[in-house]
């Protein structure tokens, strides 16, 4: 059996890196972020000044050219302090990747430079009311006119709306077309004529990353700004995500290592009958299982997140699987921490309550994890997975 990843020295000192810029920049912000609903700039600054806002992005395009799991080990340690926060560099890859899969060099040399300068970030468009898990369902729909195609619709949940400058849209270019075929892949600038936002969603979770509709009213888009031919869109989306669902993963156990590491320290200080609540074997068992949830899922991250880097033939299966139990795990971690701290947990005092609340959507966004069930059924009936 081939060894399935390899940490080097290298990644363990970008973890160091990242998990001092984020405990120095982004924990002491993470609770009025949230609280307030407000992006977290000090988050995007301190990223952007250590080149971890976009760090996936090659070197021939200005980039550090992170690789797949390095991308991972950044997201994770964000999260660890600010789920949040650790939305813009899992996102900026999710609105690149389109173009990093299958654009020209014309466009990459356009758009890629500009997100690894942090002048600009990038927000994926596919999912709309009707269209969230049946993606081929979409009806923006976008018509040639002369060399430009005019853009009418809407997308929905859009992680980042608002803040970002470029959204990678997709919609369909071809309403008799095959399903599936006919949908292609654009970038629309903010600034554009007839592009506007609705008003950011109150969430449960995550509330320092807005998240909103995006609608087109017959925006122009030039034809150099076309992601790959006409009618890759949808299968240039699906490859994006079978490479981006990794970094949610990576998000969910940064989460679940904020909530395990407050359980931890809580229950060796918190007493009760005279000695230290981690003293009792219940206790224990709890943290012993949220200890191995956790660490299962890691070592599911990271091997998914080498097989991005290699494109292995299985990446959709171990993509699925990673980010499926992942944030299931992020899920029972969080609200374990929430009880080991029992009153405390419960009150925004402390943050496990919150890392609770942002671990949820790791359950829902980039695919169900019902989804994330079809999908990997599916390739292990093709003999996919072996």
């Amino acid at each position: 059996m081939t060894e399935l990843y390899t940490t080097t020295e290298e990644h363990e000192e970008l973890r160091s890196a990242v998990r001092a810029v984020a405990d120095d920049k982004i924990e002491p912000n993470a609770a009025a972020v949230d609280a307030a609903s407000a992006f977290p700039q000090q988050a995007y600054d301190a990223l952007r000044a250590t080149d971890f806002h976009a760090a996936h992005i090659p070197e021939e395009y200005g980039g550090v050219g992170a690789d797949a799991l390095a991308t991972c080990i950044i997201i994770e340690e964000v999260a660890r302090a600010c789920a949040s926060s650790s939305l813009i560099p899992a996102v900026n890859k999710l609105g690149t990747m389109p173009l990093l899969l299958g654009a020209s060099e014309d466009v990459k040399q356009r758009y890629l430079p500009q997100t690894t300068r942090g002048e600009t970030m990038f927000s994926y468009g596919l999912s709309e009311r009707e269209a969230g898990s049946d993606t081929a369902n979409m009806r923006t729909r976008a018509d040639a006119d002369g060399d430009d195609w005019v853009l009418n619709g809407q997308k929905s949940w859009i992680t980042n709306a608002g803040v970002s400058d470029y959204y990678t849209v997709m919609a369909v270019t071809d309403p008799e077309g095959k399903r599936g075929g006919n949908i292609s892949a654009f970038v629309v600038h903010a600034d554009d004529p007839g592009f506007t936002l609705g008003e950011p969603e109150k969430k449960l979770g995550i509330k320092g990353s807005p998240t909103r509709e995006l609608f087109f009213d017959d925006v122009r888009i030039p034809g150099d700004r076309l992601v790959g031919s006409v009618g890759e869109g949808l299968k240039i989306a699906l490859r994006t995500l079978d490479h981006t669902r990794i970094t949610i993963g990576a998000q969910a156990i940064g989460i679940a290592q904020g909530a395990l590491d407050h359980a931890l320290a809580y229950t060796k200080e918190r007493q009760q009958f005279g000695t230290a609540i981690s003293e009792f074997q219940g206790v224990q068992f709890m943290l012993a299982d949220m200890g191995m949830k956790l660490e299962t899922a890691r070592q599911m991250v990271y091997a998914a997140a080498a097989k991005s880097e290699r494109e292995d033939s299985d990446l959709s299966f171990f993509g699925a699987a990673a980010k499926c139990y992942a944030s299931d795990a992020a899920m029972e971690i969080t609200t374990d921490a929430v009880q080991l701290l029992g009153g405390s947990g419960y009150v925004s005092d402390f943050p496990v309550e919150r890392m609770m609340r942002d671990a949820k959507i790791t359950q829902i966004y980039e695919g169900t994890n019902q989804i994330q069930r079809l999908v990997m059924a599916r390739q292990m009936l093709k003999g996919g997975t072996r």
